[in-house]
């Protein structure tokens, strides 16, 4: 199988019984770009989180890179994605009473540990995402736009293998929206890794090398 993510006949549901998610089949390669689509409420955001190890199936195959990530218990999961992915949460997920530069150092030191070259690449990050002026700035006092901006450049910083982001763009203007897309787009290529990117933005789609109805998943 080649490298990159492949998942195979996933299904899960919340208890209350009232939204789900099924996927027959989904393969992102490295060096893929995909931008999934769908109604509100459909499951995309409970997919990305799936995929990330967050939320756990009640049955399927999910193979990142040919390891088994469903086979792994939470903290083995929580460990490759730290390592391995790169997350943009609908809600940036961001620690209010750390600064720019905390935040965006944050999931290194939780892993293997951030290192001078690490800060200069998220030095890098915020000033091209246009928020490196508020690296001392703790991220309570941001905009919302400039709080994606810096969970964007975030989950950028360590070179991930996979991307999972949520909306990344909804809370920017059109030219830092484009912007953002580009630089995700762009590592994805320039690395060789996988990029999925939930949008319901219409002008971004004819950037990506897919786009993926979650309905069709299901198929």
């Amino acid at each position: 199988m080649s490298s990159g993510l492949h998942i195979t006949d996933l299904r899960f549901a919340y208890p209350d019984g009232e939204a789900s998610v099924t996927v027959r089949s989904l393969s992102v390669n490295r060096g893929e770009t995909m931008a999934l689509v769908g109604p509100s409420g459909a499951g995309k955001t409970t997919l990305l989180r799936l995929i990330a190890g967050i939320l756990e199936p009640q049955s399927g195959n999910a193979r990142f890179d040919g390891e088994d990530l469903l086979a792994l218990k939470p903290k083995a999961r929580r460990e490759i994605r730290l390592a391995r992915m790169g997350v943009v949460f609908q809600d940036f997920a961001l620690m209010d009473y750390l600064t720019v530069a905390e935040n965006l150092l944050l999931p290194l030191r939780l892993g293997a540990g951030a290192t001078a070259a690490h800060e200069a690449t998220a030095r890098g990050l915020a000033d091209h995402l246009e928020v490196g002026r508020y690296w001392t700035k703790p991220a309570a006092e941001l905009s919302q736009g400039e709080r994606q901006r810096v969970a964007i450049a975030r989950a950028l910083i360590h070179g991930p293998a996979l991307v999972l982001a949520d909306e990344p763009t909804a809370s920017l203007d059109a030219s830092r929206k484009m912007t953002a897309a580009r630089l995700m787009l762009g590592d994805a290529r320039d690395r060789n890794a996988a990029l999925i990117m939930v949008t319901h933005d219409p002008e971004l789609l004819p950037l990506f090398d897919r786009v993926v109805s979650l309905e069709d998943l299901a198929k």
